[in-house]
């Protein structure tokens, strides 16, 4: 039911795509909700063409258990950490636990930070499968963490980490937990996790359109804000402070220009919006937000039901198939199957040559380099993620092919 629903909104999927993980298929309406965005722009201007998303982000908060005011729209998940991250009030000498398993480009921004402020980076325990250790963290976090940023599962690896286990913790230490849902909102559940904030992206399990990301921080403290004001998500205090050229200005005689510069002071708006700014993809949100309505409408239990028995079929059919075996438990509800290469071969040549030769039998899977999670990741590895709409054929196709 769930796989002929999907498949039937879309008139045109690419042939043999196994690739949800890396950039979904959006359907029909997702497709025309962008072109006639772009459309109504080119007819009325586009600062007058304002789409209407409050329902989008409320069934998208509402995967989380959050509300319509605690999504902010950005231009990526990546934007959307160095935002959140880059505007977190934390001081010299925080403590901040991260995995392994940690997404490459959240652990540049996490090693930045550190040395610009003076945080302390520390390794939560993970089992074999990097899967995060929840006594591990109770115990880090009676020793003092002052933040937890975990992916819910990471983008070269389909475990699925307890989050629900680790949100229960960090709030009963008073800890904040970021929790990453790139590759994990839309794919399995993320209700219960209690996260001060949740980090993702539209074009993965949610099938929306490339461009955006977005952050939800349920009731948003107010202390927090976005890593460079704008407008948009931010207001004009007006007061008493020093103006342009550093020169004092009292209360709201003329300044800069010989007008009223004020505090020269950015006070954020209420709720996420803060972390906006006044300009953006809006075509794409308008896809996002249809997105977002049509995966509410497939179902999202059902869905998750039918990804992680695809990812299961998945794994028992290619594990050991021409050496290739799998990088997480047979068993793992999660659609993203990833294989490690054979022993005694150049792990980066077989790695492409797999991709080239699945590609000349018209089937599209990602790889994963090792520049994706360094400190987890020892080579790269084919990384395989079925969309809802995948065909079992497919699966056994790229067995063919890996069993050369």
């Amino acid at each position: 039911m769930i796989a002929e629903s999907w498949r039937a909104a879309r008139s045109s999927v690419p042939p043999g795509h196994l690739d949800a993980a890396g950039c979904n298929v959006p359907s029909d309406r997702t497709l025309d909700a962008v072109v006639g965005h772009l459309r109504h722009e080119r007819e009325v201007g586009g600062y007058r063409a304002v789409p209407d998303l409050h329902a989008s982000r409320a069934a998208l908060a509402a995967l989380v258990g959050a509300g319509a005011d605690d999504v902010a729209l950005l231009e990526s998940g990546t934007a959307a950490m160095a935002a959140l991250l880059g505007g977190w009030p934390l001081p010299p000498g925080s403590r901040v636990g991260v995995t392994r398993a940690e997404y490459g480009s959240t652990l540049m921004l996490l090693y930045r930070l550190a040395r610009l402020r003076d945080w302390k980076l520390l390794e939560l325990p993970v089992d074999d499968d990097s899967r995060l250790d929840p006594g591990g963290l109770a115990s880090m976090l009676a020793g003092g963490l002052d933040l937890v940023v975990l992916s819910h599962i990471s983008s070269h690896r389909g475990v699925v980490q307890p989050a629900v286990a680790a949100g229960r913790l960090c709030r009963a230490a008073g800890v904040p937990l970021v929790l990453d849902v790139c590759q994990s909102l839309g794919h399995v559940d993320t209700g219960g996790a209690g996260a001060t904030a949740y980090v993702g992206t539209s074009r993965k399990w949610l099938a929306g359109p490339r461009g955006v990301g977005f952050l939800i921080v349920p009731g948003l403290a107010g202390d927090m804000d976005a890593a460079a004001p704008a407008l948009g998500g931010h207001g004009w205090v007006r007061g008493e402070a020093p103006a342009f050229g550093g020169q004092q200005v009292r209360g709201e005689a003329p300044a800069f220009g010989g007008h009223g510069w004020g505090k020269g002071e950015a006070a954020p708006l209420a709720g996420a919006a803060r972390y906006e700014t006044s300009e953006g993809p809006i075509a794409a949100r308008a896809g996002f937000g249809v997105a977002v309505l049509e995966h509410r409408a497939l179902g999202p239990a059902a869905v998750h039901a039918h990804l992680a028995e695809l990812g299961v079929t998945a794994r028992r059919l290619l594990d050991g198939i021409g050496g290739w075996r799998a990088g997480e438990p047979l068993d793992e509800p999660s659609a993203i199957v990833t294989l490690r290469p054979p022993p005694g071969v150049d792990p980066e040549a077989a790695v492409e040559d797999a991709r080239s030769r699945a590609a000349e039998a018209s089937l599209l899977i990602g790889t994963v380099p090792v520049g994706r999670a360094p400190a987890d990741l020892p080579t790269p590895v084919l990384r395989i993620s079925p969309s809802p709409g995948a065909h079992q054929e497919d699966l056994h196709a790229l067995a063919r092919v890996l069993d050369r």
